[in-house]
């Protein structure tokens, strides 16, 4: 009797020591897994919050970004839409603290669409660009490469007196007529905040006039940007006369320390009353011609 009553005290506690050891254990391992399922769940909310900041990021973003990089010169206003499908009113002002500012009639509308090397964008407006044009983006360490897709015809068109959005001497001079821009390619490359070219821009001011003259136009001029090859090397810049009363010539480069121009206009004598005023303004005046000297 003795012996079995020993018996059955020491088996009993063994037995509920292994059931209290088996129920800590899976009370563990249920910790485990529900510690696991609610980082899983926090993962993928965040995931999820970037991911709907990504594909929905508002317009307004990209203006933002844009006004930045120009230096308030070029604004998307009443940007609607998302960054990579959207439209804005397309303002050039003379910056963040400028009164001046003009804005192109209609709406610029956007694409961008992701690509192996960055992004592409498409860019659409009705009054102003020939069909629609398309320029690869190639972000980088420290600098960020747009380059314009070939094509034989003309880009873009614009109204002169867009310009006079810039301040001065735009709005001075208060031009009319258009500029329009032709390119067989050319890449613009900006490496910690400074600007480089390769390829070629041509701009052909056509019917150009201004409020300062009582002629009905001025004339039409050709400028040119050229890239130089190399890291450093400056844009070369020119500027020719195609027709008109006004003659204007001129050579120069754009790089890191600016633009630095040098030209000269001057009239013919039987205009040259109407343009002295004009010429007065836009540079030295030395006789029948006028200096011109940016930089």
């Amino acid at each position: 009797m003795i012996r079995k009553k020993r018996n059955r005290q020491l088996w009993s506690p063994t037995v509920a020591s292994t059931g209290w050891s088996e129920s800590t254990l899976a009370e563990q391992a249920w910790v485990e897994a529900r510690g696991a399922a609610v980082r899983w769940a926090v993962a993928g909310a965040i995931v999820g919050v970037l991911a709907g900041l990504v594909l929905f990021a508002p317009a307004s973003w990209l203006a933002s970004a844009i006004a930045s990089w120009t230096g308030g010169r070029l604004v998307l206003a009443d940007a609607r839409g998302t960054v990579w499908s959207g439209s804005a009113v397309a303002v050039l002002a003379g910056g963040p603290d400028s009164r001046d500012a003009s804005f192109l009639p209609g709406r610029l509308e956007w694409t961008l669409a992701p690509r192996w090397y960055g992004v592409e964008l498409a860019a659409r407006q009705e009054c102003c660009l020939n069909g629609t044009t398309l320029i690869q983006i190639r972000p980088g360490l420290g600098r960020v490469r747009a380059t314009l897709v070939p094509r034989t015809d003309w880009v873009g068109q614009w109204p002169s007196a867009w310009l006079g959005g810039l301040g001065t001497p735009w709005n001075t001079l208060q031009l009319g007529g258009s500029f329009r821009l032709l390119s067989p390619g050319v890449t613009i490359e900006s490496v910690e905040g400074r600007w480089r070219l390769d390829g070629r821009v041509d701009l052909a001011l056509e019917g150009v006039s201004s409020r300062l003259t009582t002629l009905d136009t001025l004339g039409s001029y050709k400028v040119s940007l050229t890239g130089g090859n190399g890291t450093n090397s400056a844009t070369l810049l020119s500027v020719t006369t195609m027709d008109g009363p006004l003659q204007l010539t001129g050579n120069g480069t754009w790089g890191p320390g600016g633009v630095k121009f040098r030209g000269e206009a001057r009239a013919a004598a039987i205009d040259e009353a109407a343009l002295s005023n004009l010429l007065n303004i836009i540079g030295r005046r030395d006789g029948a011609r006028s200096i011109i000297s940016i930089g």
